[in-house]
């Protein structure tokens, strides 16, 4: 599993993780496991698996570490 940071929340239920490379990882509040988005903060570390969406590559299996 990847892992990166979160580097912002919506309030529409999704936010970017930052992955140490030039683009940030799209992630839904869908593809969470173990915690609510209400949860998260900005900053925290979390783990990902790399996957794709309808409008490209998105972050699944989302859980802090």
């Amino acid at each position: 599993m990847a892992e990166g940071t979160i580097k912002r929340l919506t309030d529409k239920g999704f936010g970017f993780i930052d992955t140490g490379s030039e683009t940030d990882m799209f992630f839904h509040s869908s593809n969470l496991e173990g915690v609510s988005y209400e949860e998260l903060q900005e900053g925290q570390r979390v783990s990902y698996t790399e996957g794709r969406g309808p409008k490209g590559p998105r972050a699944e299996n989302v859980k802090p570490i």
